[in-house]
């Protein structure tokens, strides 16, 4: 049952891994190119509209070869690695749960977690797409942390919670909110440190934070190597590897929190 209920859950973050990809390319277009799509799934080059076989996430890119059917254009492997990412990350979510003996608490604090992941899945896709985090969609994040956080500690709340959440904002946060100001924003964006905020709340310890300070920058650093070896410089965007970090560091929390311990 527990594998099935991993199945499912990572069939269902694979598809709104698409739909937020898709609403990521909509809400640029209408931004830069002032530009409305209707309701319905259509190719961003030739406007065609798609078939409902032509949105399977993961399957129709791979059979399609990630090109438009019609047109051939490149659909990006963008799309394919929202679907993939958000799959794993539910997937992943999904262990932190006994469906057979959760409780009504865990049970409500997974549902908090699963809606923080989808909302930072969205600030990721964005980010690596465009190289911006949204506003409007960070401050729906930031509220949704708050709601983990309160969440997590509803039948254990202390004073040292207020001040692990302090610390763990001040090394995440804090650390990204001084490399902006160091580096005038080439090092890190001004959405970065908001983001590393965010997450920090989440997490609510401050050695969960470091774990995810320490993650998100080794997946950057792998992720960035080959192209650091070419002679054409790439640009690559924190956002992602930050919300990767986090789905890691809060689906392994347990098992960091014991290893400290010991």
């Amino acid at each position: 049952m527990q594998i099935g209920f991993g199945v499912i859950m990572f069939v269902l973050g694979s598809a709104i891994g698409s739909f937020l990809c898709c609403q990521a390319r909509r809400i640029e277009l209408k931004e830069t190119k002032k530009k409305t799509l209707g309701p319905r799934s259509v190719c961003m080059s030739c406007n065609e509209q798609l078939k409902w076989y032509e949105n399977i996430p993961i399957i129709s890119w791979i059979v399609l070869g990630g090109k438009c059917r019609h047109c051939k254009a490149k659909i990006g492997i963008g799309e394919l690695l929202s679907e993939l990412g958000l799959g794993a990350a539910f997937a992943f979510s999904s262990t932190t749960v006994n469906v057979e003996t959760t409780s009504v608490l865990e049970w409500v604090k997974f549902a908090a977690v699963l809606l923080l992941t989808t909302s930072l899945g969205f600030l990721a896709i964005y980010d690596g797409l465009y190289g911006e985090l949204p506003n409007l969609a960070l401050w729906i994040t930031l509220g949704l942390s708050v709601v983990v956080a309160i969440v997590s500690h509803l039948d254990a709340f202390q004073c040292d919670v207020l001040l692990d959440m302090v610390l763990a904002v001040a090394i995440l946060g804090g650390l990204y909110y001084l490399l902006y100001l160091i580096s005038k924003g080439e090092w890190v964006g001004d959405g970065d440190w908001v983001l590393g905020t965010i997450i920090a709340i989440a997490l609510g310890k401050p050695w969960l934070a470091l774990v995810a300070l320490f993650l998100s920058n080794f997946i950057a650093c792998i992720v960035m190597l080959p192209f650091m070896k070419g002679k054409k410089k790439k640009q690559i965007y924190f956002g992602p590897f930050l919300v990767i970090a986090f789905v890691i560091t809060i689906t392994f929390s347990v098992l960091i929190e014991s290893m400290i311990v010991l």
